[in-house]
């Protein structure tokens, strides 16, 4: 989803809303025809003759459906939402590195955080393109001539790239048709890649640049490829240090572009063992 700052609070608020659900469709169920309707059927002395309504038992079964899904979806979101504050469990997605498609299954087995994150980056989306003038927000911006800092829309610019750097877990990569080249850096929203995968993922984009345009994206082109695109623009020889590339090189292009305090932690210990540590080497 598309804040920087919090985002697991999202799924956690997920996770919160399902239960709630589970919790009164059991309650509903309890109070309503499932444990008498199986008491009577069970014995012909019943004072019904045994017999219940299909409708009832219909009613009944949907019931208990809505409340085992919403149950898996309070334990899915949870979980997931545990998954982002530890930085792990990338892989669970299932999304290939290589193509930067999603396999069916995962989208089968994991719809309840697919659907509302598919929705979410949506509508997102299109709020974006309603702003107009200094507010517009488009689907990637050439923060630095030939870098572009984007979302998973991106594709929508209809532009070739000499390479481009995923940052998504979430999404199928929609450009893939579009690029010389592709690297997967799966993060959650709003977690930073660690310090060594950082930096070789600006080194692949430096090398990309060579042969032409460079789009580094993320979900909505705020957080996650802003971290990246710092250390890009260092990388580059364009910047000495990755605060002055956010501040000088990709905000004044893209002003929705932030770092939460995780993005900024992983920059400054990158920039400390990668760029100042090397220097004089």
């Amino acid at each position: 989803m598309g804040a920087v700052h919090g985002v697991y609070l999202k799924y956690v608020g997920l996770s919160a809303i399902s239960y709630a659900g589970y919790v009164s469709i059991l309650h509903s169920a309890g109070d309503n025809t499932v444990g008498r309707a199986l008491l009577m059927s069970s014995g012909p002395g019943s004072s019904s003759g045994g017999q219940v309504s299909e409708g009832s038992l219909s009613l009944s079964t949907w019931r208990l459906v809505g409340a085992g899904i919403l149950g898996y979806s309070a334990l899915l979101n949870g979980s997931i939402a545990v998954m982002f504050k530890m930085a792990r469990g990338m892989k669970l997605i299932g999304k290939d590195s290589k193509t930067g498609s999603i396999p069916l299954w995962s989208y089968i087995l994991y719809f309840p955080f697919h659907i509302p994150t598919i929705m979410y980056t949506y509508v997102h989306m299109k709020k974006d393109k309603m702003k107009k003038g200094e507010k517009a927000v488009p689907m990637a911006s050439e923060v630095q001539p030939g870098w572009y800092v984007g979302g998973r829309y991106a594709d929508e610019l209809n532009k070739e790239w000499a390479g481009i750097v995923d940052l998504t877990v979430e999404f199928p990569e929609r450009c893939i048709s579009q690029t010389q080249s592709y690297k997967l850096v799966a993060v959650w929203d709003g977690v930073p890649p660690d310090p060594a995968t950082l930096d070789d993922a600006a080194q692949y984009a430096v090398t990309a640049r060579q042969n032409g345009n460079v789009l580094v994206h993320c979900a909505h082109g705020r957080g996650r490829s802003t971290t990246v695109m710092c250390a890009c623009l260092v990388k580059a020889g364009m910047f000495d240090n990755w605060r002055d590339a956010f501040e000088k090189g990709i905000k004044p292009g893209r002003k929705v572009c932030k770092l939460n305090s995780a993005m900024r932690k992983v920059l400054t210990e990158w920039q400390r063992d990668y760029v100042d540590g090397k220097k004089g080497k």
